[in-house]
């Protein structure tokens, strides 16, 4: 079995919910989403965080508005809204009782 391939598996699970997490203290433009994850170790390609964008905000956990860059063409700028502020919620709870049913197996070993 590969370890590498296993824990690769557990950040997939989990990037959801750092969007949510990122995009619940500021509005991001996909770049400085991407940024945010590697500066944490979550390395993330355009390839794999747009179609999570793009998933969210069909569920309505999150919109967009362009902006105009000094940089070049208009960025699309995402934010978190009620309804991905109260599925946030849900997923911070789901974590909590996530890390602390691992925490239990591994103190009971």
């Amino acid at each position: 079995m590969n370890v590498e391939n296993a824990k690769a598996q557990m950040r997939k699970g989990t990037l959801e919910y750092c969007i949510l997490l990122i995009l619940d203290k500021k509005d991001a433009y996909a770049s400085d989403i991407i940024n945010q994850l590697k500066e944490n170790r979550l390395i993330v390609v355009e390839g794999t965080l747009y179609p999570l964008l793009t998933r969210q905000k069909n569920a309505g956990l999150l919109s967009y508005r362009w902006e105009e860059s000094t940089q070049g063409p208009p960025r699309k700028y995402y934010t978190i809204t009620e309804i991905g502020r109260a599925y946030l919620k849900e997923m911070d709870r789901g974590w909590s009782e996530l890390v602390d049913t691992i925490n239990s197996i591994k103190a009971n070993k």
